[in-house]
């Protein structure tokens, strides 16, 4: 019965944040708030960020809580304080947090206030915008840590999957008055592909097993149980943004298929680096080494390192081919669509980072309520 009224009580938090959150987008500001892009597909990926009502309360939605982290990991960079914060442990990292809800609510003053510029708005109507902007970006970021704290998931995802839930239908019903149903039939191959392939590739892992040698300590073994490493490809969105930003500023006719050919290569490459420079199977090899584990047939140390490098360097090969087709597949079916060159462009790559996002949440939040319900399960025996 704990476990059951837990469970309710985190989803029943969860549900009644993202109302009032979804509220808040349709609270309108006392003025009146002009966007500051015209073209339709870059303000499409505008609206995805922002919930694509930038004349509200909660107008900016959760970029400033998406912009501020990024922000603030180039701070720590270029400012030793900071490097030496975060070198401090658990107390360094309580100052850091802090310093991250400052960022965030600061971010929210200054889109606030490059609002009002872009609008021309008098001094008094233009207080009144930056107060309220900048007031609902502190509430967005109190929704977002009561998610995290009290609901399922990291709250600025779950908000984030709200704002492109709302956004996504009308751009699809938009797409379907156009080219009819073809749209649907396309959308649906291309989105069931995806989540597929997305899933397959995030659940999937070597085990490579490893064995730990017995200590005696008194008259007791300890020891010996064999246990294994999961190698798994990191999922991300970065490989395919870097590489249409990159033709994008090359000389490549957008749309054709060359473009295409070269887009699907240049993101197999970027995840293929990414994957490898995030893992270190050195590292992996010498704490295997101080904890007395080693692989059956394999000798600790170099050798181990070299072993798990050769596999790990073929799932992620497999992992970066696996992302370029997801990268493809909506650039091909907008294509199929005969969509413009330039929507192509922005489009598919959006489309792409989207659907991702989508599964890649909903698989994280399955496996938080799962976590839960085997914590509150066995919870009991440990008593």
């Amino acid at each position: 019965m704990n476990e059951r009224n837990s469970l309710s009580r985190r989803i029943l938090v969860t549900l009644g944040v993202i109302v009032l959150f979804r509220l808040g987008q349709s609270l309108p500001t006392p003025q009146s708030v002009r966007p500051p892009l015209s073209d339709h597909s870059w303000r499409w990926i505008l609206d995805l960020l922002t919930g694509g009502r930038l004349a509200t309360v909660f107008g900016f939605g959760v970029l400033p809580c998406l912009v501020a982290p990024f922000v603030l990991r180039a701070l720590i960079v270029l400012i030793p304080r900071l490097a030496a914060l975060r070198a401090e442990g658990e107390a360094g990292a309580r100052v850091l947090t802090r310093y991250r809800r400052r960022l965030v609510v600061v971010l929210g003053l200054l889109g606030a206030v490059g609002l009002v510029v872009s609008g021309a708005q008098d001094v008094l109507d233009g207080a009144v915008t930056v107060a309220c902007l900048t007031a609902g970006t502190a509430v967005v970021l109190r929704l977002t840590e009561l998610i995290t704290d009290r609901g399922f998931g990291h709250g600025v995802r779950i908000l984030l999957l709200a704002q492109v839930l709302a956004v996504l239908p009308p751009e699809f019903l938009r797409l379907y008055e156009r080219t009819g149903w073809a749209a649907v039939v396309v959308m649906a191959v291309v989105t069931l592909s995806i989540t597929v392939i997305t899933i397959v590739v995030a659940q999937g892992q070597r085990r490579v097993p490893v064995q730990y040698a017995k200590r005696m300590i008194g008259r007791r073994a300890f020891g010996g149980t064999p246990s294994y490493i999961p190698l798994r490809f990191p999922q991300a969105n970065s490989p395919a943004v870097l590489a249409a930003a990159l033709l994008w500023v090359l000389p490549f006719g957008l749309g054709d298929p060359w473009w295409i050919a070269v887009y699907f290569v240049l993101v197999c490459l970027f995840a293929f680096v990414r994957a490898a420079v995030a893992q270190d199977m050195d590292k992996v090899a010498g704490e295997l080494v101080r904890v007395g584990g080693f692989v059956p047939g394999i000798r600790p140390g170099n050798w181990t390192a070299e072993y798990l490098d050769y596999v790990n360097r073929r799932i992620i090969a497999f992992g970066a081919f696996s992302l370029g087709v997801v990268a493809l597949l909506p650039v091909a079916g907008l294509a199929l669509l005969r969509v413009t060159p330039a929507t192509l462009f922005v489009a598919g790559v959006t489309l792409q980072v989207v659907l991702v996002f989508l599964v890649s949440v909903s698989l994280d939040t399955t496996r938080q309520i799962e976590s839960l319900r085997r914590q509150r399960r066995y919870q009991p025996f440990l008593r």
